[in-house]
């Protein structure tokens, strides 16, 4: 038996997952959050982790042909890490962290739906993007005791499908 999940703002993915994964939307419209804290959509908690789930799709179907080159501009140059990625991976490690629910490694995955764009922008986007965005997360506290993200992932549509066991499908591709 498998449950469907949709993400609000990103309606063209949809997610499949087993009833028996512990697994929750953070971000979800209506769910009073505090106030000035960024958090990632997902939360998936495994056996030995904590998966921390973004989703960045710039090749929804609703995002308009001219966005298409500002947010890739906003991926290469880094303004979507330090604005976006690192603040959510901190603020849902914080959230986590309040809500004692920080008893396992948080590892922190970014999807990106890229295939919108053609393999070289693909390409130019992902390479050294993990590593960047580990580096940031990690230098950012100066002085801080405590590494709270122990690793990080940054995934397409196609590597999240061979990465987990957890289906994931663009909507408008099947339509």
């Amino acid at each position: 038996m498998t449950v469907k999940f949709i993400a609000e703002d990103t309606a063209d993915l949809e997610f499949e997952f087993p009833k028996s994964l512990v697994w929750e939307e953070l971000d979800a419209k209506g769910k009073i959050l505090p106030q000035n804290m960024k958090l990632v959509d997902l939360v998936i908690e495994r056996e030995t982790d904590i998966l921390l789930v973004e989703i960045k799709d710039p090749s929804n179907v609703k995002t308009p042909a001219k966005e298409l080159i500002k947010c890739s501009e906003r991926l290469i140059n880094n303004t979507v890490l330090k604005k976006h990625l690192t603040p959510k991976a901190r603020g849902s490690y914080t959230y986590m962290h309040l809500m004692e629910r920080d008893t396992k490694p948080f590892k922190y995955v970014v999807l990106l739906g890229l295939d919108a764009f053609d393999t070289s922008v693909q390409k130019l986007i992902l390479t050294g993007f993990k590593d960047r965005l580990m580096a940031d997360i990690q230098n950012e506290g100066q002085g801080w005791k405590r590494k709270y993200i122990q690793d990080c992932a940054v995934l397409t549509v196609e590597q999240w499908n061979k990465h987990f066991d957890w289906p994931l499908t663009r909507i408008s591709a099947t339509t």
